[in-house]
């Protein structure tokens, strides 16, 4: 009985390991996105961090083997380091759906229906060639 008992409960707790876990919410989405516009600015940061500590190895080099007498080539002219600022966030406008924006109505109540019964060539005539 307890053969079959340990792995029945083993196999129920794997089943409620593999449940679906429920979609995110607006709030927790855009938490998301702040953390990742944060983690982005952070790799800016981080990237300008090493370019000037590599311009600061590059002249301490330099300088001492200046100073040491040898001949050392001038450094390779890389483009200046891009400070990445301040962190600044501002949440995407919520978009709304195109039958709450009201883009597809008219502004007025309409006053005849959309169709009528004259024909296309007579309100829309070809032009003779």
């Amino acid at each position: 009985m307890t053969k079959l008992l340990v792995p029945l409960v083993m196999a129920m707790a794997s089943a409620t390991a593999f449940a679906k876990l429920p979609a995110l919410g607006d709030e927790a989405k855009a938490k998301a996105a702040e953390l990742a516009a944060k983690s982005a600015w952070s790799a800016k940061v981080d990237n300008y961090l090493l370019c000037k500590s590599q311009d600061r190895v590059t002249t301490v080099y330099l300088q001492t083997s200046k100073l040491a007498g040898k001949d050392a080539r001038p450094a390779t002219p890389t483009p200046p380091c891009a400070d990445a600022g301040v962190f600044s966030y501002t949440p995407p406008e919520a978009v709304k759906p195109i039958e709450a924006s009201g883009a597809h109505s008219p502004p007025g109540t309409a006053a005849r229906p959309p169709s009528t019964t004259q024909r296309d060539a007579v309100s829309n005539p070809a032009k003779k060639s």
